[in-house]
């Protein structure tokens, strides 16, 4: 798998569904459980962070005078 930091959103979700699936429909033994759930927890903090880039984004696009224009913005 790709490293998580590298994912795009479409990616991570992506992931994160295949890590669903294997909690709900595997019989996996209580380790490899705890490792695929950490994963995921790992997916969804990653997921949390690009959402919120984008909405920092998009946030500073509308506050521009009233006006929707791309304006420059450090995001780090």
């Amino acid at each position: 798998m790709k490293n998580i930091e590298d994912m795009t959103l479409e990616e991570a979700i992506k992931n994160l569904e295949n890590t669903v699936n294997k909690l709900e429909n595997s019989e996996l033994s209580l380790d490899k459980s705890i490792a695929v759930f950490e994963q995921g927890v790992k997916l969804v903090a990653h997921s949390r962070k690009l959402l919120d880039d984008y909405t920092a984004r998009i946030t500073v696009l509308k506050k521009e005078n009233g006006i929707i224009k791309e304006v420059e913005a450090d995001y780090e």
